[in-house]
């Protein structure tokens, strides 16, 4: 009996599971595809390139929507065994809420090894490779996106500006460029001449520039002028800037702490690399944690079917995200240890599902207990004053 009524809930938790991971994927990549599409429509460059991309994007997503996909499907499957009376024959049949509960933890350790697994692996592998190849295909559209009497912004921190461009040779002139990538000390740049091409080992896309000055902020107010006659300005390539340069999401875990302990990185990386090598964990056990909340939650939505397991989903995620991004930024700077902060949303989300698994279990409905709560605490605080 039992073991037929662990693959039903399996079963009816699975379907869903996949069929969310897909739905939610694909509002994520909505946003990636139009820039996607524009590469290939504007610069020509080849579908399967395009595949390449999408499948190095997926491990980032695949860790937002895992979770996301396993906490609407409990929500959705439970309601619906609840709409049907089903949980009333199991209960009747002398199983408690509890002891439903194993096929839907066995649910969530997959789910959280699946986030794992994505997240460990999947992400700096992602990131690095989607990296690599936007760079090369930078380096290879590069010197035909440019445009003269026409801003290029194709780098990030890199504005570029020319009256007079040749295709054919890359040659460039009255060139102005403005060079924010270091954002403590940008600089502009004005040339007569330049040509567009890569260093020798064809790593790195630069521009050479003649008969110019460079314009920059020096000490506290202090200005600096610099002129010159040719001048090789590397506006991209590995870890020169740009967005080319590697950050704590493309680092693996090894990666990770040995900067993390390494005496010669900033203290704000340092920080910033512990939030990322937490996050790395914690994030993925969101999934064990929605499997204790949602299971009373959709037990509770006999009446108001799918439409109100999408609304507690959506509030659920949104309300865990926002304390997340919060704690997050705390442990960034530095206010809150990593540790303590990354993984104290799963705590108090894993204390509120066992709060209501109780009341479930209880037959008292949820959002009563949490009114009849909310109002004692209330009562004692004015009480108190």
């Amino acid at each position: 009996m039992k073991r037929i009524l662990t693959f039903y809930i399996i079963r009816e938790i699975a379907s869903l599971f996949l069929l969310g991971i897909a739905v939610f994927t694909l509002i994520l990549l909505m946003g990636r595809l139009i820039k996607l599409t524009d590469l290939v429509i504007s610069r020509g460059v080849p579908m399967a390139d395009i595949s390449r991309m999408i499948l190095y994007l997926m491990p980032s997503f695949l860790v937002f929507t895992i979770p996301m996909a396993f906490l609407l499907a409990v929500l959705l499957a439970f309601g619906r065994l609840s709409a049907d009376n089903e949980i009333t024959v199991m209960k009747s049949g002398g199983l408690s809420l509890v002891q439903i509960m194993p096929p839907v933890l066995l649910c969530s350790v997959v789910a959280v090894l699946l986030t794992l697994g994505a997240s460990i692996v999947g992400v700096p592998w992602g990131n690095s490779s989607f990296k690599r190849i936007s760079f090369e295909m930078l380096k290879q559209n590069v010197a035909v996106t440019i445009r003269e009497k026409v801003f290029w912004d194709e780098i990030p921190g890199i504005i570029l500006y020319t009256d007079h461009y040749d295709e054919e040779n890359h040659t460039l002139k009255g060139v102005i460029i403005h060079d924010g990538r270091d954002q403590a000390h940008p600089m502009t740049i004005f040339a007569a001449s330049g040509n567009v091409g890569c260093t020798p080992n064809q790593q790195d896309i630069c521009l050479v520039l003649n008969n110019g000055s460079i314009h920059a902020a020096g000490k506290g107010e202090g200005y600096r002028l610099v002129h010159f006659g040719e001048y090789a300005m590397t506006v991209a390539g590995p870890g020169k800037g740009g967005g080319i340069g590697r950050n704590e999401l493309d680092m693996g875990i090894g990666e990770l702490r040995q900067q993390i302990a390494n005496p010669a990185t900033p203290q704000a990386t340092r920080l910033k690399m512990a939030a990322e090598l937490q996050s790395r964990f914690a994030f993925p056990f969101a999934s064990l944690v929605f499997a204790v909340v949602a299971v009373p939650l959709g037990i509770q939505n006999r009446r108001s079917g799918k439409s109100a397991g999408f609304s507690v989903s959506i509030a659920i995620l949104l309300a865990y995200y926002v304390l997340l991004s919060l704690l997050r930024t705390l442990a960034e700077r530095g206010t809150l240890p990593a540790e303590l902060a990354l993984w104290l949303p799963n705590a108090i989300f894993l204390a509120v599902g066992w709060y209501f698994l109780r009341m479930a279990s209880l037959e008292r409905s949820i959002w009563t207990a949490v009114q009849d709560a909310l109002l004692t605490l209330i009562g004692r605080r004015s009480a108190v004053r």
